[in-house]
């Protein structure tokens, strides 16, 4: 009676021990597709091919190969990344840091006057910003970055403050219940919840001081602006678009690579 038992259970694929368990949860799909990750990649390698290409079969006058020579094109963009990226990290010190301080107690009281400031910041002509900061600072890059700085400022403090209140009280009441401190609720509910609206402000900041840094050469700060200033003074075409196509692919290829952070960063629980 024994075997004929065991094997009527061994012949209906019944094993003792998995008779109760439930099948595990699928596994969510991933929020970076294939055609995110090479798309925009492969439309940029496109248009810098082309205009390799285009340079090719260019008649390029002794002025025009002086400009390209010696490293030039190379420092230029390399001067462009720098600026971009250190003022970009000045601005995320500053805005996000000021953006919590501005949503806690008495400190909001001062929220209209710092969005003023950040507003007539990014109001002003970037290029006029510039010139009034050359004047002060003098020429050279620090007066580039500064004016980068309060010119993409705006955005981050803004996303983070809205961020920030847009949390729903209820989920912060219930945090205060369990015993989490005031940092607590910060660290661990707060700013996960409003991750995805500054990753946005971010990436604003990003493209912003991207476009913002071609002016940097009118204060002494170098960068692809060199390339587009030449170009334009000394009537050379072929200098002026490799200058505005260096910035134009730079913008989007900075835009792409901080929307992968923007979905990469966002808490496993706020995924679409």
């Amino acid at each position: 009676m024994t075997a004929v038992r065991v094997e009527t259970e061994a012949e209906a694929g019944e094993s003792p021990g998995t008779a109760g368990e439930t099948p595990p949860p699928p596994r969510p799909p991933s929020p970076i597709t294939w055609q995110k990750l090479t798309f925009l990649p492969v439309a940029l390698i496109a248009v810098l091919l082309a205009t390799w290409l285009w340079f090719q079969q260019a008649d390029l006058d002794a002025l025009t190969r002086n400009a390209l020579s010696g490293g030039q094109v190379t420092k230029a963009l390399w001067q462009h990344i720098q600026l971009t990226a250190i003022s970009t990290f000045f601005v995320l010190i500053i805005a996000i840091p000021l953006g919590i301080l501005l949503t806690r107690g008495p400190a909001r009281r001062a929220t209209p006057v710092a969005m003023a400031f950040s507003n007539m910041g990014q109001a002003t002509p970037a290029i006029g910003l510039l010139a009034l900061l050359v004047i002060w600072l003098g020429i050279g890059r620090r007066a580039a970055l500064t004016g980068m700085i309060i010119y993409a400022i705006l955005p981050v403090l803004s996303n983070t403050i809205a961020g920030l209140k847009a949390n729903d009280p209820t989920l912060l009441e219930a945090a205060r219940g369990i015993g989490m401190s005031p940092t607590g609720v910060l660290t661990r509910v707060e700013l996960p919840l409003a991750v995805p609206l500054i990753l946005a402000g971010v990436r604003t900041a990003l493209v912003l001081n991207v476009g913002t840094a071609t002016l940097a050469v009118f204060g002494g700060g170098g960068g692809l602006g060199v390339l587009i200033t030449t170009g334009i003074t000394n009537q050379r075409m072929p200098v002026l678009v490799l200058g505005s196509v260096l910035t134009v692919v730079l913008a989007l290829l900075v835009d792409w690579l901080a929307s992968l952070a923007e979905l990469l960063l966002r808490p496993k629980g706020l995924q679409p």
